[in-house]
């Protein structure tokens, strides 16, 4: 039988700290109906006492959610305890999360105090917030720089006092994986009482081994992880929750398993990105750009061989919806076949061979080849050809006027005429081809690039088109971004 794994997501509170990414409450509520559908046990849902819109951010996330347990973070201070107990009245299950430093570093130039006091304070912030809630957890803040032996007395301390949850925060990032993990086998065979309590972690990123150290502090007995969406947070940031999660759905031998829905993980990546204004990294594991993107041609020709070749998780488990076979001067002539032959091209080995000549040419002088590179290649007269070609644009736009777009499209012959009116020049332009086309398609990705420089620029478009389950691309170049940016539209539409 497998193991349980709480799941405490802190991206609405440790993630929030993050300079410039600060969100509002509407934001704040948005991002903790998504985690609840993702799946996560407790929600961190701010510092009440730290701000009236933290404190407000609290009350309104306890409304709008119901399954997770709502958690405030305070200090070991009786007027933060109120004031969280206060935002948390209107949680279905409701926790403040209390703590206080335990290293000699906070203890002696933090707090200037000493070990005993810091014990007393402790527990006296442990049963004070017991008088409003029957969950409390405790954090022993910079427990990855506490000597173990009195770490241990403070955990037993606060676990008589009351505390469901005991924190054993790598506050710094300083523990290496086996010391982390160590420090929590040290607490569960140690510590007398530990079995009324939950060992959480939460580790920070500093040396790059926040991931490592939460895994090892799992193996090791923790069965509470503090982590967030991204791995956002204070300087290099917090554990990703999605890595965790997929390193347990990845290694079932630990036995261990958590409540996530692992497909919408990269949903939630993407919202928590756009929000925060916080771009993901392309290399980052489970959500970045390049997280199943294959560029080397040995690669290329084993992952279209057998996908598990070279990757270790489907992308659609994470919510992505195929591997990307990045056409670039590594690649090989089986990817190469394979993007012609998805373009609607199936060649003989001659003519592939003569292609594949011309097109590592062109790979070497661009970093990587487009669609619209590949039609050249072959020779195709596609644009003169396809079904669906634009004869005019006109759009009508300005800082106090809606703006409306006219569109022409000439569909087999045939023409047709649309007015529509968006929240830009360049929605509404793709409103007014959707109501032409009547066809069920989501945009999915919209991506502008400039060529050369000046106001004068060539801007290229690219657009990511859901039709049904199909995934289909665009692309579109012009000095008018509004008519790049239809192009990219029919041009995806023509793959249809």
């Amino acid at each position: 039988m497998e193991d349980r794994l709480f799941v405490f997501d802190t991206t609405l509170r440790d993630g929030e700290q993050v300079p410039g990414c600060q969100l509002n409450t509407v934001e704040k509520i948005e991002v903790a109906q998504a985690l609840e559908g993702l799946g996560v046990d407790i929600i961190e849902a701010g510092f009440p006492i730290s701000s009236p819109g933290d404190f407000n951010s609290v009350v309104e996330i306890s409304k709008a959610v119901s399954n997770p347990i709502i958690c405030a973070l305070t200090r070991a201070v009786e007027k933060d305890i109120d004031v969280a107990a206060d935002a948390l009245k209107y949680a279905k299950r409701g926790r403040i999360h209390t703590g206080i430093g335990t290293s000699s570093y906070h203890i002696k130039y933090k707090l200037n105090s000493n070990p005993e006091d810091i014990i007393e304070r402790a527990v006296r912030a442990v049963k004070y917030a017991k008088k409003y809630v029957e969950d409390v957890e405790f954090y022993a803040e910079d427990a990855g720089r506490t000597e173990n032996e009195y770490l241990a007395r403070v955990i037993e301390a606060v676990i008589t006092a009351g505390a469901t949850v005991v924190n054993i925060p790598d506050t710094t990032g300083y523990c290496l994986p086996q010391m982390y993990g160590e420090k929590i086998k040290f607490l569960k065979e140690n510590v007398k009482n530990i079995d009324k309590a939950i060992i959480s972690t939460h580790c920070h990123n500093d040396l790059g081994m926040a991931t490592a150290n939460t895994i090892s502090g799992v193996i090791n007995g923790a069965r509470q992880v503090e982590v967030t969406i991204n791995g956002v947070g204070e300087r290099a940031g917090n554990t990703s929750l999605e890595e965790v999660a997929m390193i347990l759905k990845s290694h079932k031998s630990l036995g261990i398993s958590t409540a996530i829905q692992s497909e919408r993980i990269y949903m939630l990546s993407r919202m928590v990105s756009n929000l925060m204004n916080m771009p993901v990294q392309p290399n980052k594991a489970i959500v970045g750009r390049n997280a199943f993107a294959h560029s080397s041609g040995i690669h290329q020709d084993g992952v279209l061989k057998n996908r598990e070749n070279y990757e270790i998780i489907d992308p659609k488990e994470v919510g992505i919806n195929e591997s990307s076979i990045v056409l670039t001067a590594r690649s090989g002539r089986a990817a190469l076949k394979h993007r012609l032959h998805m373009l609607g091209f199936d060649l003989d080995k001659n003519k592939i061979d003569q292609v594949y000549e011309e097109f590592l040419k062109l790979a070497d002088k661009k970093k990587s080849i487009s669609d619209d590179d590949l039609f050249f290649l072959v020779g195709d007269a596609r644009r003169e050809e396809r079904k669906i070609k634009l004869d005019y644009i006109q759009v009508i736009s300005g800082k106090s006027i809606t703006p409306v777009a006219v569109i022409q499209l000439d569909i087999s012959g045939e023409k047709f005429e649309a007015t529509a009116k968006g929240n830009g020049p360049v929605d509404a332009a793709i409103k007014a081809v959707k109501k032409i086309i009547k066809r069920e398609v989501i945009l999915e990705e919209f991506l502008i690039q400039a060529i050369t420089k000046g106001s004068d620029d060539v801007g290229k478009v690219h657009m990511q088109v859901a039709h049904g389950d199909r995934m289909l691309h665009g692309f579109g170049v012009n000095t008018d971004i509004v008519t790049a940016s239809v192009e990219a539209f029919i041009d995806a539409l023509n793959k249809i």
